[in-house]
């Protein structure tokens, strides 16, 4: 039967989630520009909530008390609220160019909480353009942001019960405004070298760490999709046979594609299960404290 998780292909509406992508990494910025650095770069990490993407509190510059950044994927525009009550909403559409946007959070930000240093840089995309200079992405479909909002919260409350049994150290779902892709994180308690010594990879992978997450499509991967993957990953993490999903050799993870997802009799437990197939073949073949790995699966449970 087929469920209403909708079918999210990135070749459908390619133009739209770039700016949408550009967008979030405004919010990130801000984040890293206010936020306390955390260790795993938590401090830098969106969220996603009923109403889009947004950051945690943030402490205004001033001293004045905080403020959140948020994307209204509901009402289609970008918002800025300080903890007194003063908002600035700014619109997405129709169709501004990220340049505007940017330009105009920044503004509002920076007049509810007071100076701090931006970044327009950027990361982990196709693009060079400062998210300030940015006027070649500007296309914003609501209808396909709608779409988007759909999957992703299905895909946020996959994450979420996957993550929620573990008795290790974890991430909360975090919304990553760089790949554009939401993922929990499982720890063992180990540390782990990271595998290049660049920022991100560094502050992101020195510790050892099992990952699940979903991301709407890309350019390498064109559909839809839940990964996991393992870090440090030894020989034989490939080898997992699913009776959904399977290893993706190109890009090194296991992918559960979200239209094999969808045909499946429960898409929601269907994904769970994925992930906790992939997690306890890793916690075998990476040598973790597998009855630390078993509370994954609820042994003991979390509440008794």
């Amino acid at each position: 039967m087929v469920s209403e998780w909708p079918s999210v292909s990135y070749a459908a509406w390619s133009d739209t989630c770039d700016t949408l992508h550009a967008h979030t990494q405004v919010l990130g910025k801000i984040a890293v520009a206010l936020a306390p650095p955390e260790p795993q770069l938590q401090h830098a990490a969106l969220q996603l909530t009923a109403r889009g993407w947004e950051t945690l509190l943030l402490p205004a510059t001033n001293g004045s008390g905080g403020i959140v950044a948020a994307l209204d994927l509901r009402t289609h525009e970008a918002v800025v609220e300080h903890t007194d009550g003063r908002v600035e909403r700014i619109a997405l559409t129709p169709d501004r160019p990220v340049r505007d946007v940017t330009r105009e959070v920044l503004a509002a930000a920076r007049e509810l909480a007071g100076a701090f240093t931006f970044d327009p840089t950027p990361q982990e995309v196709t693009w060079t353009v400062p998210l300030d200079e940015d006027d070649e992405h500007a296309r914003y479909d609501p209808e396909h942001v709608a779409t988007y909002m759909q999957a992703a919260t299905r895909a946020a409350l996959v994450l979420a019960a996957f993550r929620a049994p573990y008795r290790g150290d974890s991430t909360p779902v975090n919304a990553w405004w760089g790949s554009f892709d939401l993922a929990v994180v499982l720890f063992s308690g180990h540390p782990a070298e990271p595998p290049s010594d660049d920022f991100l990879t560094r502050n992101s992978m020195d510790a050892q760490q099992f990952a699940l997450g979903w991301w709407p499509g890309n350019q390498r991967h064109e559909r839809a999709a839940f990964f996991a993957y393992a870090h440090p990953a030894p020989d034989g993490f490939s080898d997992l046979e699913l009776p959904l999903g399977g290893w993706d050799a190109q890009l090194g993870e296991y992918i559960l594609d979200i239209d094999d997802l969808r045909q499946s009799r429960d898409p929601h437990a269907a994904a769970v299960e994925f992930g906790r197939a992939v997690f306890r073949h890793a916690c075998a073949v990476c040598n973790w404290d597998m009855g630390l790995a078993a509370t994954a699966d609820g042994v003991p449970p979390p509440i008794r």
